[in-house]
């Protein structure tokens, strides 16, 4: 507590002080941090990036990546990390809510699907150097963000064991010591609204400060007809803080505070299709649904109309402190970063997707602590550049979990006598406590032998220490209170216990890991650099945090505690060219990534029993072409297009989950053949092999492009330029589910959203419309619990329109 006081306090004074210490002194020479650019060529300048932890410029680093500018970010509406997909084809980002987040690139990352705390990403998220160990701590509103970096292939050397996919390297704007603001605000249909300020400046010769805050609201997209209210809303607010002590042009001291607070209504779902699954027919949706007299109120999805029951919550807190020195010594130079940074999660789901009280409640709020430290030493001479550094790393997860049935439960989930008898299941409720402890540490370093002014060999290597220990308890009460138990043999109870069972369970393990890397790069000429990458790397080992599966008698099976770490085997060509004296740039990659025992999410199809643990596939394989061209002819007009091929699949998965259409029915023994999928009262497999089958959330093609022309104008005494911008993106069909099932693949849809307005020097105003031509899509698509066929999904934005006005001094 007493480090979050200080945060708050350390903003507000830096808040309070700069108004009075710009007014109150002259400016002086900019003294910040950010490397100069080199000189700008004909066509366009250079963009700077630090993927290998050094400034340098984005062509001659040999890695694929993608940079986003702030600019960029700002004119096509993508404010935060679930819209940047919209510019990075290779990127996918997909979220039922902010805790069930999946950040992947070229389909890897995560299991698609519910989150557990016992494992880690696969792409890493940093903001200016911080690590942040959970996605859902991650998906703020970009607030002063200077640029966006997604770095593509592992990158495990210098980003560590949570990037066998990539990383996104966010940089903030840092303060200055020439006084500086900007201010931003956005109106539109929706009732959006969106403000952002930011303020720099000197507090002394020595000191510098800089603030920014911001605040979005919307009102939601779908209706909820029984609530009477417009559910998944927007309703965020960011701050962020920074001191800069610079005694010495060797010396600099950063001390950042941010908070991010977001309260929407959110996150629910709309009925989308039913699909037959193998349970007996009078035991699928629609037979349910008619015995109690319900219809849902829309079967078109597109109406945008919900009837579900339940309070809905996605409250999200995130923040931290950091402290980053940089001291140059000698020929190189010496950084360290401390860093805290917390989560508060309060969500309210309705885990039935329908408006009857099947689970009439559904809460798992958790509390996220994590400590970082991060040294690391660059040094930089004519043939050698190296980076040798370690980092530590302590995180704390605490979870408290409330589940409770309603009274159409029994005719939902009970045969027979017991359907009819509301009161077995209305309040039977289950009270989750776990928590889980993480520790790693690691050494690791990079080197750059410039072998001759062409070619470059870099070797990296990383050591790896990792422990987790975690904790999982279910207590199961009756209505009444009583404890449901293993060992009761009351009818009742044993229903009771098929939809809630107690459990108690404490993995923990731990486990050394060594990654490395070695890309050769070739400059063919001074614009022109090919370059090879082989990776070996790493996802470390993971606990089951959310419950494990059980044995015929309801005991966990223990061995189910611990999942393997994956192994990563990385391939990657490239060739990274600019020509037309620098007016145009074109990079093309071809990759392929290979891990053994892929940590995959693994769902039973029960509905309170265990909603999802995890489990290791065999093998995945991703492999593909990714091309990226920008040009810039004159000042008047610039372009870019940007297009990948992904070919993501499970190479091995033998005892996968089964998708809904081969799920619910009595299990096949010894000799039996399962049913063809879909057959109510089948023949169901035990797990399904679907080897060879896409990986879910990843689309085989995806595009993104956009252009803008301008004309010199005056416009009210002010000479400027009057501007007309386009883009788009276009993402081809892909699987909603971990198990590709026919109900749940996404059609592919293509998004074009305009922009136009009027700029001169500190101001710019300017019309937008996003989905311009308002596209019916959908971000996901969800299986419901127990086999009934239900399928709900959540629809992308409409068409959404507004203007935006932004001042810098």
């Amino acid at each position: 507590m007493t480090i979050r006081n200080l945060l708050f306090a350390g903003t507000a004074l830096v808040s309070l002080a700069l108004p009075f210490a710009a007014s109150a002194q002259d400016a002086v020479p900019d003294q910040t941090e950010d490397p100069q650019a080199a000189d700008a060529a004909p066509g366009q300048g250079e963009i700077i990036v630090t993927a290998r932890r050094r400034a340098e410029t984005a062509q001659d680093v040999p890695l694929a990546i993608s940079v986003i500018g702030a600019e960029s970010i700002e004119a096509t509406g993508n404010f935060n990390i679930n819209k940047l997909q919209q510019i990075t084809p290779t990127l996918q980002v997909y979220s039922s809510n902010p805790r069930n987040t999946a950040v992947n690139i070229r389909g890897l990352g995560v299991p698609f699907g519910l989150t557990s705390d016992g494992f880690e990403q696969g792409v890493g998220i940093y903001v200016d150097d911080v690590y942040n160990a959970r996605v859902a701590a991650a998906v703020f509103d970009f607030l002063d963000v200077s640029q966006v970096e997604v770095l593509r292939g592992p990158q495990g050397t210098l980003y560590g064991k949570n990037t066998t996919a990539g990383a996104i390297n966010i940089t903030t704007n840092q303060p200055t010591f020439d006084f500086e603001g900007k201010a931003e605000v956005s109106l539109g249909n929706l009732q959006f609204k969106q403000a952002k300020a930011a303020i720099s400046g000197p507090l002394s010769d020595t000191i510098a400060a800089r603030i920014a805050v911001s605040t979005t609201s919307r009102r939601g997209t779908i209706f909820n007809v029984k609530s009477d209210r417009w559910i998944n809303e927007q309703d965020n607010f960011g701050l962020r803080g920074q001191l800069l002590f610079k005694p010495s042009e060797d010396l600099s001291i950063t001390l950042a505070g941010d908070y991010s607070d977001q309260q929407p209504e959110c996150c629910g779902t709309v009925f989308v299709r039913v699909g037959r699954t193998q349970r007996a027919l009078a035991r699928q949706y629609d037979a349910l649904a008619a015995l109690q007299g319900y219809s849902v109120v829309s079967k078109n999805p597109f109406d945008r109309l919900t009837d579900i029951d339940a309070s809905l919550n996605a409250g999200n807190k995130i923040g931290g402190a950091s402290l980053k020195v940089k001291w140059d010594v000698g020929p190189g130079t010496l950084t360290s970063i401390t860093a805290w940074r917390f989560w508060d999660w309060k969500p309210e789901n309705d885990r039935d997707f329908t408006g009857l009280p099947i689970v009439s409640k559904s809460q798992n709020p958790s509390q996220q602590d994590q400590y970082s430290q991060e040294i690391r030493y660059n040094y930089s001479a004519d043939k050698i550049d190296f980076v040798v550094g370690a980092f530590g790393f302590k995180q704390r997860i605490d979870t408290q979990g409330t589940e409770q049935h309603g009274a159409a439960s029994s005719k939902w989930n009970l045969t027979g006598a017991q359907a009819n008898d509301p009161s077995i299941l209305n309040g039977l409720t289950a009270i989750n406590t776990q928590w889980l402890k993480s520790t790693s540490a690691a050494l690791f370093g990079q080197v750059s032998w410039k072998v001759t002014d062409a070619l470059t060999i870099q070797p990296g290597v990383r050591l790896n220490y990792d422990k987790k220990s975690g904790f999982y308890e279910r207590k199961v009460f009756d209505a009444q209170g009583n404890p449901v138990l293993f060992g009761q043999t009351d009818p009742i109870k044993v229903a009771q216990r098929g939809v809630f069972s107690p459990q108690v369970s404490s993995p923990s393990v731990s486990d050394w890991n060594f990654s490395y890397d070695l890309t050769l790069s070739y400059k063919i000429a001074p614009d022109i650099l090919t370059y090879a990458t082989y990776a070996k790397s790493f996802k470390t080992v993971g606990i089951n945090q959310n419950g494990l599966p059980t044995d015929a008698a309801g005991n966990p099976i223990t061995s189910a505690g611990v999942i393997k770490p994956e192994s990563v085997n990385h391939f990657e060509a490239g060739i990274k060219t600019q020509f037309w004296d620098r007016r145009a740039t074109f990079n093309l990659s071809a990759f392929r990534t290979e891990i053994k025992n892929y940590q995959a999410t693994v769902t039973n199809g029960q509905l309170g029993v265990l909603r999802g643990y995890l489990a290791n596939a065999g093998k995945v394989r991703s492999q593909g072409l990714e091309a990226d061209f920008s040009v810039r002819p004159s000042e008047r007009f610039t372009a870019y297009a940007s297009a990948a091929y992904t070919d993501a699949k499970y190479v091995k998965f033998v005892d996968a989950p089964c998708p809904p259409e081969l799920s619910g029915g009595t299990t096949v023994g010894a000799g039996q053949t399962p049913s063809a999928p879909g057959t109510p009262g089948g023949l169901s497999p035990a797990n399904c092999d679907i080897s060879g089958q896409r990986l879910p959330g990843v689309s085989k093609w995806s595009f993104s492009y956009g252009a803008e022309v301008n004309a010199p104008v005056t416009l009210l005494a002010k000479d400027g330029q009057i501007y007309f911008g386009v883009d788009g993106n276009y993402r081809s069909n892909f699987s909603s589910n971990p198990s590709p099932s026919d109900y749940t693949w996404i059609k592919g849809y293509a998004l074009t959203n305009f922009r136009a307005g009027f700029r001169t020097d500190g101001f710019d105003v300017y019309g937008w419309v996003r989905n311009a031509f308002d596209v019916n899509y959908f971000e996901l698509l969800q299986v419901a619990p127990s086999n009934v066929g239900l399928i709900a999904g959540q629809p992308g934005d409409p068409r959404t329109w507004g203007g935006t006005i932004k001042f810098s001094f």
